[in-house]
């Protein structure tokens, strides 16, 4: 009978794994393991039991089986003793095996122990080494600090510096080493800050040489601008009315992209600028970072300022080029520096500060640059204090012109340039005086070398250039005219008008270039022409008024006329030309007072021209030497009144000849008249006693001889000057002098003889002639005559 399984793992497991076996090989390796199994513990000899109690159990079921069968017991006991054989043989290699794995298991209970004992080291070991490569970790990244930082790349060793504080230290807290990497951090961000201010300092350094090589490019820049609007208005007329800056110019001129800070021959790279602030952003120390990077650009600005030695004396104004080339430099670095930085600065130059309203409305509030205007200050100081080393207009227009070009450049890069504006009235106030005074100086060298003679016109291409300077419109075209001609003005007037044309478009110069006052500089025009005219001109030709030459004096007459047509064509010239006028055809009329001045002194011209006439007449008049009891009848007019009439033909002829011919007529009058009543004064004088008929008739004979030179000259209205002198020879001839007393007679004979002067003459007329006269008494007559001529023996 089969017996009862035993439990798994017991000996009657043991033994149903080894009758189950199929072969004697999976019988050994199915005993084997059990015997191991049974030989920890010491149960080996359960085992053995277990199998001896089999076998004997086996034995008595064979013995049982033989009894059936004895052959086949037979067999099976000899197949039995061979198993027992094999048993005991099995039993004996058990027990060498119990006992080799008894001192197996010994020596590997003393390895577990050294296991054991091993695997504790390993753990320290192991943990030590995770320790140091903690510790290495942070020490490496220390150093790749340090070499970050020695190869410039500063943000990189504040990124590991971060890291190496934020994480990898956090890992080693518990050792030493955490503590000294976290005591050197602050050094080491001071160490990175200075290093990178460092480069900063360098890079602005670099950036303040190159100022005004950028200012160059920009003035340069701002010249190309210029040539191709006036490009684009020589082809599109209109375009001519919209100045630089405007925005269509700036339409016009968008396809011209140049970037001034990236461009072939210069290129700013601000990369050690960003560096700089991102590095002090992520310190927290961007207050002192702003600070500090402001003090070192105010010191750049005051080295920009402080030049010792700037002078305007230089024809090719060096200084001012670099000091504005400077400050244009100095500003747009700054300007492009705000725009790629926003939050560098306190936004001082132009800030935009945006406020976060409820209605989240963006407001823009507008602040003037302080260092801006610092900058536009001490430029204007430093010009202005070397101004008065400028003693010609020309570089003084040098000036205007630079700092012009530097106003339309710092325009394009959106500066205020207010105060510059109001600068170039400095300027303009300067330069208007130093044109004053040159051209003042010019028109008195004209007025006192002239030559005052009509100017000589040799040909027709002479004439015109004459005519086209000066305003003058002759009677006749030149192609009618015959040459040489002489002009009724001397040489003084063209050159005049060059220069009052000249001073005027040398005036407009200044305004070219954007110039915000046109105004001022049309009144300043007005006001200075005016003065040039009134003060150098005209004055001057009234001071040579007083030379005795009566050529000059006419000449001058003559000349003042001109210059009042002049002045009327430069008031409508300045009225239709100003530059402040809205329209060329609107305008304000312009009354300059030299017009008037001219006028008015061209009486006094004209009466000076009277003076000579009449003083000349006078000093002839008084040569007569009339013999007013002769004994015997002239034979021929006075050699005075031939003088006198020769002078009137001579002056007229020549030194009056240029005068207009109404002046002519007034100078005739004037002159006849002031003759008449000086020849009528001779026999009205006091030393005159007694006149007999020869003495009216020499006297008769030189007024007719007056009268034909008078009626000669075909103006009857002249005659009327000898109507009193002829008149009164007429009542000294008369037969009846009574009929003087007869006042309708009177009226109609002697109308213009005066009621005073006739009564007197008369009472010195004898009626006869005496046939000799003694010598006392024609001494006495001689005498007489001299006190006539002398003005001796009045009263």
């Amino acid at each position: 009978m089969p017996s009862v399984a035993a439990p798994r793992g017991g000996p009657s497991h043991v033994l149903n794994q080894i009758i189950v076996s199929p072969s004697d090989t999976d019988y050994l390796d199915q005993l084997i393991p059990s015997i191991r199994e049974y030989s920890y513990g010491n149960r080996t000899s359960q085992l053995l039991q277990s199998l001896t109690d089999f076998a004997s159990d086996k034995e008595a079921e064979i013995e049982r089986m033989c009894n059936a069968n004895h052959q086949e017991f037979v067999t099976s006991v000899q197949q039995l003793l061979r198993i027992r054989e094999g048993t005991v043989n099995l039993s004996t290699e058990i027990l060498d095996l119990n006992q080799s794995i008894q001192s197996s298991t010994e020596k590997l209970v003393d390895q577990k122990k050294a296991l054991v004992e091993s695997r504790g080291v390993r753990q320290n070991i192991d943990e030590a080494s995770r320790a140091l490569r903690g510790c290495l970790d942070v020490l490496q990244l220390a150093n790749q600090v340090r070499e970050l930082l020695s190869r410039k790349s500063y943000y990189a060793a504040l990124r590991a510096l971060d890291e190496l504080q934020n994480v990898h230290v956090r890992a080693v807290t518990q050792y030493n080493i955490a503590d000294l990497i976290q005591r050197s951090v602050p050094s080491t961000q001071r160490a990175i800050a200075e290093a990178v201010m460092a480069d900063l300092n360098t890079w602005l350094f670099r950036i303040r040489e190159m100022s005004q090589y950028l200012g160059e490019l920009s003035f340069y820049a701002t010249d190309l601008r210029k040539q191709r609007q006036q490009e684009r208005a020589e082809r599109a007329p209109y375009l001519a009315h919209f100045k630089l800056n405007s925005a269509i110019e700036l339409v016009a001129d968008e396809d011209e992209e140049y970037d001034l800070l990236n461009s072939d021959e210069l290129s700013v790279d601000f990369s050690p600028l960003f560096e700089c602030l991102h590095i002090h952003q992520s310190l927290g120390q961007m207050d002192a970072f702003r600070a500090n990077y402001s003090a070192t650009r105010k010191q750049q600005r005051d080295l920009v300022l402080n030049n010792q030695a700037f002078s305007l004396n230089d024809e090719e104004m060096a200084s001012l080029h670099e000091l504005l080339e400077n400050v244009a430099g100095f500003a747009i670095v700054e300007r492009t520096t705000m725009k790629k930085t926003p939050d560098l600065r306190s936004r001082n130059e132009v800030s935009l500060n945006y406020e976060s309203l409820s209605t989240r409305v963006l407001t823009f509030i507008i602040q003037v640059d302080e260092l801006w205007d610092s900058l536009c200050q001490g430029s204007i100081n430093l010009i202005s204090k070397s101004l008065h080393q400028i003693d010609n207009a020309e570089n003084l227009l040098k000036v205007k012109n630079l700092v012009a070009l530097f106003i339309q450049t710092m325009q394009s890069w959106n500066f205020p340039v207010t105060s510059f504006n109001g600068f170039l009235l400095t300027l303009f106030e300067k330069y208007s005086d130093l044109l004053k005074k040159r051209f003042s100086d010019d028109f008195l060298e004209i007025v006192s070398t002239d030559d005052y003679l009509p100017m000589p016109i040799q040909n027709e291409e002479e004439f015109e250039k004459v005519v086209n300077v000066s305003w003058y419109k002759p009677e006749q075209p030149a192609s009618e005219m015959k040459f040489p001609c002489v002009l009724p003005f001397s040489q003084m007037y063209p050159l005049c008008c060059i220069d009052i044309r000249n001073f005027r478009s040398q005036i407009y110069f200044f305004t070219n270039d954007d110039f915000q006052n046109p105004e001022i500089v049309d009144e300043t025009l007005e006001i200075a022409l005016d003065e040039l005219l009134s003060d150098r001109v005209c004055e001057s030709l009234v001071s040579r008024l007083s030379s005795q030459y009566l050529g000059q004096i006419s000449q001058i007459f003559v000349n003042l006329g001109h210059f009042e047509i002049a002045c009327l064509e430069i008031e409508h010239l300045l009225s239709t030309s100003r530059s402040s006028s809205p329209t060329p055809t609107s305008y304000t009329p312009i009354k300059l007072s030299a017009t008037e001045k001219f006028r008015s002194h061209k009486k006094t011209a004209e009466k000076r021209i009277f003076e000579l006439v009449n003083s000349k007449i006078d000093d002839l008049v008084e040569t007569a030497e009339y013999d007013w009891t002769s004994p015997s009848p002239p034979r021929e007019p006075s050699n005075y009144v031939q003088t006198l009439t020769r002078y009137l033909s001579n002056i007229m002829a020549s030194m009056l000849l240029s005068l207009p011919s109404e002046i002519k007529e007034l100078i005739y009058f004037d002159a006849l008249s002031h003759a008449a009543d000086t020849i009528l004064s001779l026999p009205l004088s006091p030393a005159v006693k007694r006149i007999n008929p020869h003495g009216v008739s020499a006297l008769a004979l030189d007024v007719q001889y007056l009268t034909d030179f008078v009626s000669g000259l075909n103006n009857p209205i002249l005659l009327q000057n000898l109507d009193e002198l002829t008149q009164t020879v007429s009542l000294m001839q008369a037969e009846n002098s009574e009929e003087f007393y007869d006042v309708a007679l009177r009226n109609r004979k002697y109308g213009r003889v005066d009621p005073m002067r006739g009564p007197e003459v008369l009472e010195k007329l004898t009626r006869t002639v005496e046939a000799q006269t003694t010598a006392g008494g024609a001494v006495a007559d001689r005498f007489a005559a001299l006190g006539q001529r002398w003005g001796m023996g009045k009263g």
